[in-house]
């Protein structure tokens, strides 16, 4: 019969399928298998009203290679087609007789079809210099398509006596770029199958050769071969929870996503509803070596009725929950052409909902039931649900901000911001957090002295993170956070306000000239109502940075120094005060070096280096020598 030519934009098309729309060559196998799936779907459902479409023999995949002949040959026992099957779904690429099919069908759970088999079928050109397809439907005709490709097709009659499809490509020569031979490896197509289609639920086989021993001739084999199923068919995430061992569960996914540790937590469901999907996400139990790098791959793993899809599907699954490993499996998500990318419209971002949801949920479980569990975990991913709160400028807070643990002052140990807010002091009305570099440094904060004397539990933020998260929160149920380490920390009463005002008052000059001595350093120097056994210590501007968030700007590499506004207050309870107080009398040329040295020694408390170590220790010797004379 004579060739006939492709459409214009079918021509197009499988230009762009010839020339890798696909990612990976290696995908045309997955597509040829899930096509001949879906006839075997097919001829399972229309056999369940029509006896003469049943099978005498076990519905099946198989595989073959002829290596001298360079043929790869697909053939299953579905279907089948006839002319107008093979003009329609193979004529015009992007038609799909599946999904035809599909959309005729009332809902019924025992038709599961997935893709369009016009598309598939055509990656198999990105491997094939022709490619015949003969096939043949019940008590009809068989017949047999043969194309090279762009120069068109052709379609004859031809005896076929099994019902069903035989695909078989003629591969081509190897290039510096591609070794298709791969494709003739039985090893390579078996690493294939388990890849992609592994879950297919019908059997895919492949005669492969097995030593044996020969039989009466002891320590002597031969290569005999034997028919092979390559695929498991069922997957774990489509069993019964309860005929699932935890056992399984943990094998599955070490062996999955190349874990060595069994899990932290399991998460296996269904949902039918506005959206139907299949899920079995896990928790790590440590954290994946390369998860802070550029080369972390975040996502789930997406399946459509058991065949692979896509290794990491970034959109099933928010960004602050990126440490979930798992995958889904749902036919209610478009895909593009190539089944590797996803369209984004509303059924994906109901996905991305529902799974989000169902994490959350999880988590908070593990939380309220097992909190050292959940304390383990916080430790290790912690990090990425703070930054889910910061990346989005706060959008995710009311999500998130019950997840978060930070560690207390009053509990000596992680609480969440609802227990904090439980234990608020009657007249309380902020929520007061120290930073530091650790919890041992911020607890021998001088800041913290009065509000630990006067009952107030406090937060302590030890991530470089935890600033940048509460300034997108905000507040919690409607108490905003405070810093300890901020100028405007106020929980003094009236009689303190009045005798601090006081002292202010009798030594206005004294603190005049020490802020004057330090006007290149410090915003004032003043009394401080926050100390008790200290001499001094620095504080932060309310409108500006903090200390903390100033040590954390200045090693990033911006080039660009930001430093906070800081406040210098001493402690008037001290003898410090006493002396600075007696030199202004008897010394007050020597003021500006104690104002100085006060300064560094508070810079010193608070982590960061003396401006001049030398002339630092010269005053400190200056200061010796005057006091023992």
């Amino acid at each position: 019969m004579a060739k006939k030519q492709f459409k214009t934009e079918s021509k197009k098309l499988l230009d762009l399928m010839i020339n890798s729309i696909y990612t990976h060559k290696e995908i045309f196998l997955r597509e040829l298998i899930s096509n001949a799936s879906d006839a075997l779907d097919k001829r399972h459902y229309l056999s369940l009203t029509d006896n003469s479409l049943a099978s005498d023999t076990p519905l099946s995949i198989s595989i073959s290679v002829d290596k001298e002949k360079r043929i790869l040959t697909i053939e299953d026992n579905g279907i089948g087609m006839d002319r107008e099957d093979l003009e329609d779904n193979l004529g015009t690429i992007a038609h799909s007789g599946s999904m035809d099919f599909k959309s005729a069908l009332e809902s019924n759970e025992e038709v599961d079809i997935i893709g369009q088999f016009g598309v598939g079928f055509y990656s198999a050109f990105m491997v094939a210099q022709k490619i015949v397809v003969e096939t043949r439907k019940t008590d009809e005709q068989g017949y047999r398509w043969v194309s090279s490709g762009q120069d068109g097709y052709s379609i004859d009659k031809m005896e076929k006596p099994d019902v069903g499809t035989r695909i078989s490509l003629y591969l081509r020569e190897d290039n510096e770029e591609t070794s298709y031979s791969d494709y003739l490896d039985k090893y390579t197509i078996e690493s294939l199958v388990k890849k992609y289609s592994d879950y297919i639920r019908y059997p895919i086989t492949m005669m492969v050769e097995k030593s044996v021993e020969i039989e009466g001739k002891e320590g002597e084999y031969e290569t005999v071969e034997e028919e092979k199923t390559l695929n498991t068919m069922v997957p774990l995430w489509r069993r019964n929870k309860s005929d699932i061992t935890e056992e399984e569960y943990h094998n599955f996914y070490k062996s999955q996503f190349n874990d060595w540790n069994d899990p932290l937590e399991t998460i296996h469901y269904s949902l039918e509803g506005k959206i139907n999907y299949k899920a079995l996400l896990y928790i790590p139990a440590k954290v994946p070596f390369d998860f802070y790098s550029k080369d972390y791959q975040a996502g789930l793993q997406l399946y459509s009725k058991g065949v692979f899809i896509m290794a990491d599907a970034k959109d099933m699954i928010p960004p602050y929950y990126n440490f979930v490993k798992g995958l889904i499996d749902t036919d209610d998500v478009s895909l593009n052409i190539s089944r590797e990318m996803l369209q984004q419209d509303s059924q994906l971002q109901a996905l991305n909902k529902s799974v989000a949801k169902r994490i959350k949920s999880t988590l908070v479980n593990m939380l309220v039931k097992e909190r050292e569990k959940y304390e383990g975990f916080f430790k290790n991913f912690g990090y990425a649900l703070k930054y889910g709160v910061y990346s989005d400028f706060g959008m995710n807070k009311t999500e998130l901000q019950d997840l978060l643990l930070f560690y207390s002052s009053k509990e000596d140990k992680y609480v969440t911001l609802k227990e904090y807010k439980e234990r608020m002091l009657e007249s309380q009305n902020e929520i007061y957090y120290a930073t530091g570099t650790s919890i041992e440094q911020i607890k021998k904060l001088p800041q913290l002295e009065q509000l630990s004397d006067k009952g107030y539990e406090v937060l302590y933020f030890v991530d470089n993170i935890d600033e940048f998260v509460i300034m997108m929160m905000r507040d919690y149920d409607g108490k905003p956070f405070q810093s300890a380490q901020k100028a405007s920390t106020d929980i003094e009463s009236a009689e303190e306000k009045t005798e601090k005002e006081k002292l202010a008052r009798d030594n206005k000059d004294l603190f005049a000239d020490l802020s004057k001595a330090l006007a290149d350093k410090v915003k004032e120097v003043r009394i401080s109502s926050r100390l008790k056994t200290h001499p001094v210590c620095l504080v932060a501007d309310d409108r500006g940075i903090s200390m903390e968030m100033e040590k954390y700007l200045s090693q990033l590499p911006t080039g660009e120094e930001v430093k906070a506004t800081k406040i210098l207050e001493i402690n008037p309870d001290h003898e410090i005060f006493k002396v600075l107080q007696q030199v202004y009398k008897t010394r007050k040329e020597s003021i500006d070096d104690y104002a100085d040295l006060l300064y560094q020694q508070a810079l010193l408390i608070e982590g960061f280096p003396v401006d001049d170590p030398v002339d630092f220790s010269n005053k400190i010797c200056q200061l010796m020598k005057e006091a023992n004379n």
